[in-house]
């Protein structure tokens, strides 16, 4: 592996340290940190030593590489960020990198056409956009809904190379119905976005089911590497075939949920399908229609079909009729 390419990513892990404001930082912490990840890059041991990541530090502080990086020292022995918000993910990019980027896009484009790309051509037609933007300094053709807010962002990289290399996770997390942190071993099966949101699937252990975190609850993330994966039969397609969103009710089975769209709605329902398995059953004489989806219930479909205010009502099955029934019998008595 070139030396640039080493250093390239001795300074992103360094910065995904210091990003961390949970944890106390010692130089002998990152030259572990940078060890660890250079190790799952290479697949062998090749120590750093403490001048190299002393220069490093000292490099990302400069102008040379555009970072002006607030690292800051205190009580004499730990590293941080002066400013909490700061990563260097977040400089702009150089002429020399926009000129990578677009003959790396130019070649892309050639394969377009293939089938291997069917699933990924608007994301090389969002770079390109993106590219461009930065090149002419000019407003972006394409937008996108982002959360410019959202938090846990920074964990993907790190989780997607523990996915890809069957690396047991450690994880600290808080969720929302809790008041305190709590750490557990995780092994991570994949990485899921729904409604500008980012999860990873999973497990505590191999005996538990499969659960799901939001990244936006996860505090801090390190590598388990004294731990050996167990191997999990997990297949993304299958288990999240019949569901809306993200969570998986095991214990219920997937059934018909029929519903009445108004003669609005119902053009763009037709045209953007609530669900794959969605099937016209019936156009009725006022324009409405009826449908049928192949669901288990959750939470995530709740939100969709309320979101439609009147201009949806759910015929079938009757325990979801009740719950969407009783939902806005009590949304009314908000406004009463």
């Amino acid at each position: 592996m070139a030396q640039n390419k080493n250093a390239l990513i001795r300074y992103k892990t360094i910065d995904k340290c210091l990003q961390n404001q949970y944890r106390q930082w010692t130089l002998e912490d990152l030259i572990e940190a940078c060890n660890e990840t250079l190790y799952e890059y290479e697949g062998k041991q090749n120590p750093v030593s403490k001048r190299t990541i002393q220069l490093d530090i000292q490099m990302m502080r400069s102008e040379k590489l555009g970072y002006n990086a607030p690292i800051e020292v205190y009580d004499k022995k730990f590293y941080r960020y002066a400013d909490e918000d700061f990563s260097i993910t977040d400089i702009p990019l150089t002429e020399t990198d926009i000129n990578v980027l677009t003959e790396t896009v130019s070649m892309l484009k050639q394969f377009k056409d293939f089938s291997l790309f069917a699933d990924v051509s608007d994301i090389l037609q969002r770079l390109e956009d993106k590219i461009y933007a930065e090149k002419t300094h000019s407003q972006p053709i394409i937008h996108l809904d982002k959360n410019e807010k959202l938090k846990g962002l920074h964990f993907l990289d790190s989780i997607y190379q523990a996915i890809v290399k069957k690396v047991v996770l450690m994880i600290t997390y808080k969720s929302f119905k809790s008041t305190e942190e709590s750490t557990f071993q995780f092994y991570p099966l994949l990485l899921k976005e729904f409604n500008n949101r980012w999860f990873l699937i999973g497990k505590r252990n191999a005996a538990q089911p499969i659960v799901n975190l939001a990244l936006d609850r996860i505090v801090s993330i390190d590598f388990d590497f004294n731990r050996d994966f167990v191997e999990i039969n997990f297949d993304p397609e299958e288990y999240y075939k019949n569901v809306i969103g993200v969570t998986v009710n095991t214990g219920l089975k997937p059934r018909v949920v029929q519903l009445w769209i108004d003669a609005k709605n119902a053009p763009y329902v037709i045209t953007k399908p609530l669900h794959s398995s969605q099937r016209l059953l019936q156009t009725n004489d006022d324009g409405s229609i009826i449908i049928n989806l192949f669901l288990i219930e959750n939470y995530e479909l709740e939100r969709v079909l309320l979101g439609f205010g009147d201009s949806l009502e759910v015929l079938k099955p009757e325990r979801l009729r009740n719950r969407m029934k009783q939902i806005l019998e009590r949304g009314i008595k908000r406004y009463n």
